[in-house]
């Protein structure tokens, strides 16, 4: 062996562990690059994707729901970096964006901070309690039937001076960014903190001016907007129901004997429905029912804040039945106006 060969072997017995220990380490920066930085999620089509993680949800959940709301090229990568990254063990609720290429790393992240994506809640054309409950429900975490008791809670109600009749009426129809995961108090809480910034000073002072409470204006505007299709009439039907509140006639609003009978498809109004005994009924009562038949948009509430002043003291849909109206102040011109309405349903075999 040459003083050459004799020297080549030595290096290589001395460098032997230091090749397998640059080998290794070289193997395991690949393998966690692979683990934590390898996009591991697709979106599943177009649409935006998210993640829904409810409460008490298990890391199992969660997995399942990733799968099923994204197409997941290795779970059991995401598994091994939630178990390097220690997610798992404290599960965050909430409802977080999924997005092409994200990788294991940027995923764990977002979750175990809590990250969320907010939600656009929305909501209108509302008539009952139960609807409003169903359309909130479907955006956010919290249970319908929850959202349902916390609006007949009575006690719960009073601290904001509400009841059960009435707890609709703070709900004032707009776009809300709000976290997935709130409960029904928070909903409730977030609805409030809004209503209190609807009702402006000057909102007020027009409210006192009529004078009605805030509730009672959704209360009327709840009832205005049920009587009309047109922006335009809006304030004149408010000022009718307004004269007929001063001169303490009943208010004989049709759209209260539907909601009484809870039937909203109704074309006419017979007797044995003016019979029905119900504090919503305002054939039978005087004064305002005691909570609003819908909820009122910020269309209806400002119409009855600026409603129109007239001596308008009668109504009648319009023989057009474009959902339009002909207005009256005596007697007589309304019962003209009643005949021309009556005949057109007639001609059209409208009896119900």
């Amino acid at each position: 062996m040459t003083d050459r060969q004799f020297q080549l072997k030595n290096i290589l017995k001395l460098t032997h562990p230091f090749v397998w220990m640059g080998v290794s380490a070289l193997l395991v920066f690949f393998y966690l690059g692979f683990l934590f930085f390898a996009p591991n999620i697709q979106k599943k089509s177009d649409e935006k994707a998210y993640l829904r993680i409810p409460d008490n949800s298990t890391f199992e959940h969660v997995i399942d729901s990733l799968e099923l709301n994204a197409n997941v090229f290795s779970t059991i990568s995401f598994r091994q970096a939630s178990k390097f990254l220690g997610y798992g063990q404290k599960i965050r609720p909430g409802r977080y964006e999924l997005k092409n290429g994200m990788n294991n790393f940027q995923l764990i992240r977002k979750l175990r901070s809590g990250n969320q994506t907010p939600v656009r809640l929305t909501f209108n054309n509302i008539r009952t309690k139960e609807q409003l409950a169903k359309r909130l429900s479907t955006q956010l975490m919290a249970d319908s039937v929850q959202i349902v008791n916390l609006l007949n809670d009575t006690a719960f109600l009073s601290v904001n001076h509400l009841n059960p009749y009435n707890s609709i009426s703070v709900f004032i129809p707009d776009t809300y960014e709000v976290f997935w995961d709130l409960d029904a108090t928070e909903i409730f809480e977030r609805i409030m903190k809004e209503y209190n910034k609807f009702w402006t000073n000057e909102r007020k002072m027009r409210a006192a001016s009529i004078p009605l409470t805030q509730t009672e204006v959704s209360i009327l505007a709840s009832i205005v907007e049920e009587e009309t299709n047109s922006k335009r009439e809006l304030p004149i039907v408010a000022g009718l129901y307004i004269n007929r509140l001063k001169k303490d006639i009943p208010l004989q609003a049709d759209p209260t004997v539907k909601f009484a009978v809870g039937d909203f498809s109704l074309k006419r109004i017979l007797i044995e429905h003016v019979l029905k005994i119900s504090p919503y009924n305002t054939y039978r009562n005087t004064g305002l029912p005691p909570g609003p038949i819908r909820v009122a948009s910020v269309n209806g509430i400002d119409a009855v804040l600026n409603y129109t002043h007239h001596d308008y003291v009668f109504m009648c849909a319009k023989e057009t039945l474009n959902g339009e109206h002909n207005f009256a102040v005596t007697w007589n011109e309304h019962q003209q106006n009643a005949k021309k309405y009556q005949q057109a349903l007639n001609e059209r075999k409208i009896f119900k």
